[in-house]
Parts: structure tokens; sequence; C-alpha cells
């Protein structure tokens, strides 16, 4: 497929989802009770189809959650004026954080009922800036352990037409959530 055709599918999946997201519930913090019996992947799926409050970081900085699997998440990314650091490029950060949530939210795929996990390392690795030419990027990140106290995960941030701008990998706690069984 070639760049323009591979954006073009990029740019009507993101319309698709946001179209759902903006008619479900919008963004927030869930509630414990709805949340209540629920896998990790059922968590996801549930804010995918716009069920569950997304988070409101999503909307701050232009990404959105794209798809999820067991065991893999992908987020898109528009990269813009507001994520510039000063010398006029893509600050890091933005790059560490779509990374962060598409590592995350694919461990997070993988939680049982009454589990979850907090981020407790995270290595990014840019390798190329962000230029005007990835108008959207993608983080797809992709369990690699989920074990009773910790899960891996890795992942890559590219665009459009296959370019790889960072990789990160994340080593995660897992933990029982209180009251949560």
């Amino acid at each position: 497929m070639s760049k323009q055709n591979q954006l073009e599918a990029w740019l009507a999946q993101e319309q698709e989802v946001l179209a759902r997201l903006e008619t479900g519930v919008g963004p927030g913090v869930a509630r414990p009770e709805q949340l209540a019996g629920k896998t990790g992947l059922e968590i996801m799926q549930g804010l995918l189809r716009g069920e569950l409050p997304y988070a409101p970081i999503a909307r701050t900085l232009d990404f959105v959650l794209l798809e999820v699997d067991e065991g893999r998440a992908v987020f898109q990314g528009t990269p813009g004026p507001a994520h510039l650091n000063p010398m006029g490029t893509i600050h890091g950060g933005w790059y560490a954080t779509l990374l962060d949530s598409a590592l995350g939210c694919a461990v997070n795929t993988m939680m049982p009922v009454g589990r979850g996990y907090t981020t407790a390392e995270l290595s990014v690795n840019l390798v190329r800036a962000i230029g005007a030419r990835a108008p959207r990027v993608r983080a797809e990140g992709k369990v690699v352990h989920c074990g009773r106290q910790l899960a891996t995960a890795e992942g890559r941030l590219y665009g459009p037409d296959g370019t790889l701008y960072a990789h990160a990998t994340t080593t995660c706690l897992v933990f029982d959530i209180p009251g949560a069984k």
C-alpha cells in the first residue's frame, strides 16, 4: 500500500473511532462500579466502543486509542505545534507518552478481573525526529511477558510510510485492586 493510501486508511479509522468516542461517554475517569467484574481486555474494548470514558490526556496531547487485542494496543497521534520543544521539534515527552499509553494498555489487556498494573520503568529510544512528512504516527505496544507480579512490553512509534521514530520497553508492576474481586 502506498504511503498516501496508508495515511488515508489511518485517517478513516481515526475518524470512525473518534465518532464513537465523542458520541459515547467522552473523556473522564471510570467509576469502580463501571469496571467491576471486567477483565482488562473488556475494559479496553468498552473504552474503544465509547461505553467507558477515555483518558482526558488523549485530548490534551491529541492522540486516540484505535485498536486493542489480547496483549496488544495501538494508539494514533497527531504531532502538532502544541507538542514542539524550544528547538522546534516534537518534544520527546510526547513520544514517551504515546508509547507509554500503548505499552500500558497492551499490558492492561492481559489483566484478569480484579488485577491492575502500573508502569514501574519506561525506556524510550528516539531514533528520528517527527517532521512535517508524518501528519500522524502510531504507537503499537505488544506484551512480551505477563506474570503474577511483573509484566513487560515493547513498542514502536512509526509513520504511515513505515518510518520508525522511536521504540520503547516497559516493566509494569501487577497487583490486586483492593476491593475489586
